[in-house]
């Protein structure tokens, strides 16, 4: 769809030739803005480009990505489970750097830069390198040596470990995109655009869900979540809105406790082993939580012994490895009273262990 870019910050606007995601007046976060309505067409939810049409306007490589399957739990009737673990690097993250990686290239950049958990940069990695293009990569210290070693595989991948976390490792990430003409990759809103993709999926393919459970590192699912479906009520797609819940580790939980405090988010040094969602500020924390507070949603903070305990369970249950940050939305779920005839979609963010 065509769009404009606007701050929202300081609410400048900008044309979609506007070559990066920040705001070039205060720096502050860009938001993708429609100059035409959303009109939904028919679809089963088994196709990332059946939504196309829904995403920014841009040259986009049909690679096989989203689509992925909504299951039933084999233990609770009422519980559906929404394996992103099936994307081709086994995270939702491939949702949103399809479309960074699309503009990117439409934008003339030869190099990507961003900071991750590791993910994300696996992610815009792989697209980055299915495009030709070179990725550099600023990672917290406590990243999986795992997801640092899948990043490295990739040809053209520069991976940097900071002495710090994810929100150090961003303040990298800045200087590197404006030093070296790199394309500042992330948590920003043409991620945004492609992550929201998935609550499409969700609710074609379980039209009377009636609870959404978001794993929450940066927020920018859960904010995409309540773009997607305020864009589905507002085209008439969908009648009301799911009640919306965020899951983050009690160890590295400072939008749970803004939530329930009726604060604003503060700063938390993650300590939890849930490396996916180790992230002390959200990007769209405040976006997200306003959002929580507006539809009457929830957030649920969990242990990392509840999320061991589940981890073992789902691959014993369904044969598949997910990480900490997946299993969080299925012990959030745990701690839910649902009534027999509500149904709750629990989205298994990504396996990379």
């Amino acid at each position: 769809m065509r769009y404009i870019l606007k701050c929202r910050v300081c609410k400048v606007e900008y044309t979609d030739m506007h070559r990066y995601q920040t705001c070039g007046s205060c720096g502050g976060n860009l938001e993708v803005v429609y100059t035409e309505e959303p009109r939904f067409k028919k679809s089963r939810g088994d196709k990332f480009w059946d939504y196309e049409y829904l995403l920014p306007k841009a040259k986009y490589r049909h690679t096989e990505l989203g689509g992925t399957k909504l299951i039933r739990s084999i233990d609770d009737e009422r519980l559906f489970l929404k394996l992103e673990i099936e994307n081709p690097t086994r995270s939702f993250k491939d949702r949103g750097s399809v479309v960074e990686i699309s503009k990117a290239k439409e934008y003339g950049y030869g190099t990507i830069v961003c900071a991750s958990t590791g993910n994300m940069a696996y992610s815009l990695a792989y697209y980055a390198k299915l495009e030709g293009m070179k990725a550099k990569v600023f990672i917290g210290g406590r990243a999986s040596k795992h997801k640092v070693r899948n990043i490295k595989e990739l040809r053209d991948s520069d991976v940097e470990k900071v002495d710090g976390d994810f929100n150090k490792a961003l303040d990298f990430a800045y200087k590197y995109a404006s030093r070296h003409k790199a394309f500042l990759t992330g948590d920003y809103c043409y991620r945004k655009e492609g992550q929201k993709t998935l609550v499409y999926e969700i609710m074609d393919q379980l039209h009377d869900a009636t609870h959404i459970i978001v794993p929450v590192g940066n927020a920018t699912l859960l904010s995409g979540v309540f773009k997607g479906l305020r864009e589905m009520k507002q085209a008439g797609h969908i009648r009301r809105l799911p009640k919306i819940i965020a899951v983050q580790a009690r160890k590295c939980s400072p939008l749970v406790k803004a939530f329930v405090n009726g604060e604003k988010i503060k700063y938390q040094k993650p300590m939890t082993a849930a490396d996916a969602i180790a992230v002390g500020y959200p990007t769209f924390g405040d976006d997200a939580l306003s959002m929580l507070r507006l539809y009457k949603g929830m957030a649920i903070a969990v242990s990392e012994t509840e999320m061991l305990r589940e981890q073992k369970k789902f691959l014993e249950d369904y044969g598949l490895v997910a990480e900490f940050a997946s299993v969080s939305t299925i012990v959030a779920y745990r701690k839910l009273n649902l009534k027999d005839n509500e149904k709750a979609v629990a989205i298994i963010s990504g396996g990379n262990v």
